[in-house]
């Protein structure tokens, strides 16, 4: 008899989160083996608008039951705007999952910070069902990490209830290696919930190296106007947690090397920061910001690039995964990241030899290894991107994460 397993996971299917579409991946992988209903936000992540007024909408995807909450429009740079939206999420979500029958598993994210495993911590309790809860970034280390509130008393009750998820969960999964050390901390070495390390992935039979002389990503280079130009790009989420709105600041340090320009791809809280500078600093021949390209154009804007950054804020460490390293290896493109030693997204580039690294908040060193980039022959670059993506189909491809996903659950 199948089981029943609720996902709790603000973004799915069409959503262009990242989380979203691993997980809508995930539950069509598994959709034979459990009846699945999956309860998310209406899609607004890249600035949808939704026209029904109905706060709660059903949906069904193949033989996926959804169940999709209106919620307030929210302003990424305003914490007034972002409390109301998670609160709102917080009580519906909760709600649809108390009206739920018969609940085997509930499958909860750590978005919105702290709450994400808070759901999946009162519906085991007062449902009697088994909690997974997949970490893919732990907070409140990474709101501290970028300096996101100097209250410590909120940082500790906050670290504390969601150790709390951690500790009555029945299944903790994390999504890259140096996390181990910051649940084990958690933990303070005391006996740890059963924990599983399962890489994020990309359907790298989707996304295949193409050159720039492809019909589809000659068209995207040409609608840009970005022929015969040295594109480094960075394709994701404008956040919080990046350091972008510094990183921009050595887009001024190519000013005058003429082929060279940068494509910002995504939406975000410092979009706007971002873009400021490049107007004040009269950047803007050599900086471009383009929306989030829809799901099927992915692999012709990502094959556009000569370069990908994959970067994150100084103390993400053990907290978080750039995603998008996935797709940038899968396209065979050499990374330009800017990472912390030791993290998961470093080791990938360094066990694979697909880019270069320099550490965060360390500009000059960034400077010199994107000059290093851009001074490599088209074959010595190639080269580079190509041992990504050889590095990939040996130990990230999509498979293998699908399928350890799937036995776990069915161990459970």
């Amino acid at each position: 008899m199948k089981r029943n397993i609720v996902f709790v996971i603000n973004y799915f299917y069409p959503d262009y989160a990242s989380t979203g579409q691993l997980l809508t991946e995930l539950c069509l992988h598994i959709q034979h083996d459990f009846n699945i209903t999956v309860i998310a936000a209406q899609p607004g992540y890249a600035g949808e608008t939704n026209d029904t007024g109905k706060r709660i909408v059903r949906d069904r995807l193949e033989n996926i039951d959804i169940i999709r909450i209106r919620l307030p429009k929210v302003d990424k740079q305003n914490k007034l705007s972002r409390l109301r939206y998670i609160a709102t999420y917080f009580f519906y979500a909760n709600l649809m999952v108390m009206k739920q029958k018969n609940v085997d598993f509930i499958y909860t994210i750590s978005q919105p910070p702290i709450l994400g495993g808070l759901i999946g911590t009162i519906g085991k309790v007062l449902k009697r069902a088994k909690h997974i809860y997949n970490i893919q970034d732990f907070n409140p280390e990474q709101a501290e990490a970028v300096g996101y509130t100097k209250n410590k008393l909120v940082f500790k009750a906050a670290r504390w209830i969601d150790t709390l998820n951690c500790k009555w969960a029945d299944h903790i999964i994390t999504v890259g290696q140096d996390m181990q050390q910051t649940l084990r901390k958690r933990f303070s070495n005391q006996k740890i919930t059963n924990n599983t390390v399962i890489n994020n992935w990309t359907n790298e039979q989707e996304i295949v190296p193409l050159r720039k002389q492809h019909p589809k990503v000659a068209e995207f280079i040409e609608q840009n106007g970005l022929k015969d130009k040295f594109i480094v790009m960075y394709s994701g989420n404008l956040g919080l947690y990046y350091d972008l709105e510094n990183l921009i600041k050595i887009t001024n340090e190519f000013r005058e090397v003429k082929d060279l320009v940068f494509v910002f791809i995504g939406e975000g809280a410092v979009k706007k920061q971002m873009q400021d500078y490049v107007q004040q600093q009269q950047l803007s021949s050599k900086v471009q910001f383009l929306p989030y390209q829809p799901l099927e154009n992915l692999k012709y804007s990502l094959n556009a690039a000569d370069v990908h950054l994959v970067v994150n804020q100084k103390g993400i460490k053990g907290v978080s995964v750039p995603s998008k390293i996935y797709g940038v290896m899968a396209a065979g493109k050499p990374v330009l990241g800017v990472l912390e030693s030791g993290s998961e997204a470093y080791r990938l580039i360094d066990e694979s030899q697909c880019g270069v690294v320099a550490e965060p908040q360390d500009y000059e060193e960034a400077v010199k290894q994107l000059h290093y980039l851009y001074n490599l022959t088209s074959t010595q670059l190639a080269a580079v991107g190509k041992q990504g993506r050889t590095y990939l189909e040996a130990h990230l491809r999509r498979d293998l994460s699908l399928e350890k996903y799937r036995e776990l659950l069915l161990s459970m």
